[in-house]
């Protein structure tokens, strides 16, 4: 159980702070944990495709497909703040959002928690707001998600969770034989 916390450094809106937590049995530990803002993103399908984002992830240095995804803003819904990130990084506006998953990929390290909706349509909106180099969206195949995962493409624990519980949710909704 946590007992306390101090922040120990704040900026560009995350805290790294140190939990005092109370051991099972007794004692405690300090515990170095990450507290950031809540983030919203899609899962966007249309025509046997989702909508990905090439991106480079300065701290691991690597590239990766992702999910959009964002913090949400002050006074505003999750669902407009995934609407939101979607169109603003891929330039393509999704249609109707449904809930689809929450996701705290930061275990014990961070406090991040991810609301992420599925959108089973999309129509081009405005130009993306220009990104890294290299960075772009593209359409990829569902049937192509799993060797993603699997070649290390994708990495994202949020977009992992996110497109597997997607997968799971379509083959739960085809027909029987």
């Amino acid at each position: 159980m946590r007992r306390s916390e101090r922040l120990l450094y704040a900026a560009n809106g995350v805290d790294l702070r140190v939990a005092d937590v109370e051991l099972t049995g007794g004692g405690h530990v300090e515990r170095p944990f990450v507290r950031t803002p809540p983030a919203a993103g899609a899962v966007v399908f249309h025509g046997g495709r989702v909508l990905l984002l090439w991106r480079h992830r300065l701290i691991t240095d690597t590239w990766g497909w992702e999910i959009p995804l964002g913090e949400i803003g002050p006074d505003e819904e999750p669902e407009q703040a995934a609407a939101r990130h979607v169109e603003e990084q891929t330039g393509w506006r999704p249609g109707p959002l449904l809930p689809l998953i929450r996701t705290r990929p930061g275990g014990d390290v961070a406090d991040c928690d991810h609301l992420i909706f599925v959108a089973h349509q999309a129509s081009p909106g405005a130009a993306p707001a220009a990104g890294a180099d290299g960075e772009r969206a593209e359409w990829q195949p569902t049937l192509d998600i799993q060797r993603l995962i699997g070649e290390q493409a994708i990495t994202s624990a949020t977009t992992s969770a996110a497109l597997l519980h997607f997968l799971a949710d379509l083959l739960r909704a085809r027909p029987s034989h």
